[in-house]
């Protein structure tokens, strides 16, 4: 257990402004997404989009240069979640068959968990403009470059050279009319149907009728495809986040029972008004409480962060990200 002494250089240390910052820009990049899939990205503002996040219209301005500066940062990053993920599962394998479909199943199987990936990066894309365009396109060439080595397979029947961007844009086709379906059957159903598109071209009807047949694994496929999620982790909080508030949050978070003082001191701020107006304003929206006496004359206030502050700082990293 840390000492008062290694708790007070841990945060008076942590959290620079330029982690605050990336935190924001995170915030901001998963209320783009939420915004384009429920208004659609021709109709979304950075009104929507601040509004979502909890922040300033000057933070959003501090981080991106408009509206589609911050639609390309948010497509990047769904973009950079999927390879990720797809190109784990391709390593895995020893040949291009079992390689392309592990990469599949885990891209149709994160589809599947967040369906406003799949809206993004398959419906809103095409009204985000050039830039993300652009950047599609690159995608799609690297995709249909994996697809092509299917052409060093010994077996392969060394089709077109085009034949790789077909498939590519057919397999496209049909998770794009999938998604715009809305249907509640999930993506993961498809990996052998979208397979045996795949090998046929290369590895000819009997390779396709294989992967048609082919089982999909348990952990790949739900029995119901989840509706895209517009809750939000601030949802009902009148709060933002700001450099002070999350540093309040972090201090308590290390040190249960701090006082009005101690908190005081790992935020920076010297104003004992301040700092109780802060605190309250916390208790209020059920973030922390208030297990002292500071009620009687002389005794301190002892901070703790509630089950809705902990479960806050679980899933918003607050330590992790505030704290070096």
């Amino acid at each position: 257990m840390a000492t008062s002494a290694q708790w007070r250089r841990s945060v008076l240390a942590g959290m620079p402004r330029g982690q605050l910052a990336d935190m924001q820009r995170a915030r901001l990049l998963s209320a783009m997404v939420d915004a384009a899939c429920e208004l659609g990205y021709a109709n979304v503002t950075v009104a929507d989009v601040i509004r979502r996040a909890r922040v300033s219209r000057k933070t959003f301005y501090g981080l991106f240069d408009d509206r589609d500066d911050c639609m390309v940062a948010a497509f990047e990053m769904a973009l950079a979640e999927g390879r990720a993920i797809a190109l784990d599962a391709y390593a895995k394998e020893s040949n291009w068959c079992d390689r392309v479909r592990a990469a599949l199943a885990a891209l149709l199987a994160l589809m599947d968990q967040k369906p406003e990936f799949a809206e993004l990066l398959l419906i809103e894309v095409f009204a985000a403009g050039e830039p993300v365009m652009e950047r599609r396109a690159e995608v799609l060439a690297e995709l249909a470059r994996i697809v092509d080595r299917a052409r060093a397979i010994e077996a392969s029947r060394q089709p077109s050279e085009v034949t790789a961007e077909g498939i590519v844009g057919g397999v496209l086709a049909v998770l794009h009319k999938r998604v715009r379906e809305a249907s509640d059957k999930p993506l993961a159903s498809l990996l052998g149907p979208l397979m045996s598109i795949i090998v046929l071209p290369y590895l000819g009807p009997r390779a396709a009728n294989r992967e048609l047949a082919r089982p999909i694994p348990a952990a790949e496929v739900s029995t119901q495809r989840p509706r895209p999620t517009r809750g939000d982790l601030l949802d009902g909080l009148d709060m933002r986040l700001t450099y002070r508030t999350m540093r309040a949050l972090v201090a308590i978070a290390e040190q249960p029972g701090a006082s009005n003082r101690e908190v005081a001191r790992a935020c920076g701020i010297i104003d004992q008004g301040q700092i109780s107006k802060l605190l309250s304003r916390l208790e209020r929206l059920a973030l922390i409480e208030n297990q002292g006496e500071g009620q009687r004359r002389g005794a301190p206030n002892a901070w703790h962060l509630t089950p809705r502050g902990i479960e806050f700082d679980k899933i918003a990293g607050v330590r992790p990200l505030l704290v070096v």
